[in-house]
């Protein structure tokens, strides 16, 4: 099958004679930008998270930014970059790990010791203490949460610093800080012996500084596969939620626990109260954050309706990042797991829509032949900083280990770590 670096490539080439972008609906893959078949590198020095979903995302002045990749990589040819990548894990053995995320390019998985979402690969860390460095080819929050949950002397690696995540981005630990004080003023101490006004509870995808704020304030955090455990578990000690940085999971969640629309009101960090009232605080339940995925947040109840017309009996399973509405449409939702196994699962024959990243999608519809598999998105945004991970970047930090040194090294500090590891362990001990 085609990969999607291909059908990008050759979309954006159709694309130049074209008002309107190209769907190929064969596939369900088109760009949605040009850019997007452009080598990362081009676009690693410009401001914003490059093209793709997340463009008109802003991104703060202090996130990181990749230095320029020497020549001898970004003019090998792919073969002789897969060549260089084979010949340094060869020489570095066990020593040196691969962690590739669920979203990353076929060129990237293909040579990953372990493959699996932000969570899975942080576990994987911090289950192979023989291993000197793992080279983490994800985003930035996923490096630095296999830096905490790994031993301090292992080196967590970054290929490309490019690589972040405009959803982690939309909340700043300041402004997760005021919020709280506006918070806790607003709703007043807790009463003495009964449940809190309010836990932090935040997502995964979130920045280690929002993770330590989370844990020292009697918090923890989730994955989108164990959210309602989660807030289960906050509910039974706190009277109310506010929910870091993604409001669709939050949303979703809770919507799926019982709890009202208008008792989830949503915080917008550049507004007094996050633009409510004292009552609209006090009466919720749930405080959603003004947080999204933008590849996500491109699937709609219309792509759903025309996959239904498309092909009738289709099953539509899409990620809890996606608008309620879409959720609610959709046959199943769920985790990135979720919906691999929905796909492992599923009969011969099988139509399947899916509402996710679209290297995913290729991917399982290479594994499983025997099905129709296409993504909801008929022009099809690739997660723009997941796909600056390149072989060339992953050649380069490779070959740099081979040579005694340690590029983009991510490190979280000892106090973030700790309180971030506080909130962490409470996860794992909420089990359903």
């Amino acid at each position: 099958m085609t990969s999607v670096h291909e059908l990008i490539r050759d979309a954006a080439t159709r694309e130049s004679a074209h008002r309107r972008p190209i769907a190929l609906r064969a596939t369900g893959v088109s760009s949605c930008d040009t850019g997007l078949a452009r080598d990362p590198w081009a676009i690693d020095q410009d401001p914003g998270y490059g093209p793709g979903a997340s463009a008109a995302d802003e991104i703060p002045g202090s996130a990181p930014r990749q230095g320029p990749l020497p020549a001898e990589y970004t003019a090998a040819s792919d073969e002789e970059l897969t060549a260089r990548i084979r010949a340094a894990k060869e020489t570095l053995g066990d020593r040196v790990r691969i962690l590739g995320h669920f979203y990353q390019r076929d060129e990237i998985v293909e040579h990953a010791d372990f493959v699996g979402d932000s969570f899975m690969l942080a576990q994987a860390a911090k289950q192979h203490p023989e291993a000197e460095a793992f080279v983490f080819c994800g985003v930035h929050f996923m490096a630095e949460t296999a830096d905490i949950l790994s031993d301090a002397e292992q080196a967590v690696i970054l290929p490309n610093l490019a690589a972040g995540c405009s959803m982690a981005d939309m909340a700043t630990i300041e402004q997760v800080e005021d919020c709280w004080r506006e918070l806790t003023a607003a709703l007043g101490p807790a009463e003495p012996g009964g449940l809190q006004p309010v836990i932090p509870v935040t997502y995964m995808n979130s920045s280690a500084a929002i993770k330590a704020f989370c844990g020292r304030n009697g918090g923890i955090v989730c994955t989108s596969s164990n959210a309602r455990t989660v807030l289960e578990w906050a509910f039974e000690r706190g009277q109310r939620v506010v929910f870091f940085p993604d409001q669709h999971l939050g949303r979703n969640t809770a919507k799926a626990m019982g709890i009202a629309e208008e008792q989830m009101p949503l915080w917008r960090p550049h507004l007094a109260l996050g633009g409510n009232t004292e009552e609209q605080l006090r009466d919720a339940r749930v405080i959603l954050w003004n947080g999204f995925c933008s590849v996500h947040k491109r699937f709609t109840v219309g792509q759903i309706e025309q996959a239904r017309a498309d092909f009738p009996g289709v099953r539509v399973i899409v990620h809890p990042e996606c608008p309620a509405a879409v959720v609610e449409a959709a046959d199943g939702a769920g985790s990135t797991e979720y919906i691999r196994l929905e796909i492992e699962a599923a009969a011969p024959g099988s139509v399947i829509a899916v509402g996710t990243e679209i290297n995913l999608v290729n991917r399982l519809q290479q594994q499983r032949p025997d099905l129709t598999i296409f993504c909801l998105d008929p022009v099809v945004c690739p997660c723009s900083t997941m796909y600056r991970i390149h072989p060339a970047y992953l050649a380069w930090t490779l070959e740099a280990l081979v040579a005694g040194e340690t590029p983009n090294r991510i490190t979280v500090s000892d106090e973030v770590a700790a309180d971030s590891r506080v909130a962490l362990e409470r996860m794992l001990a909420a089990r359903p």
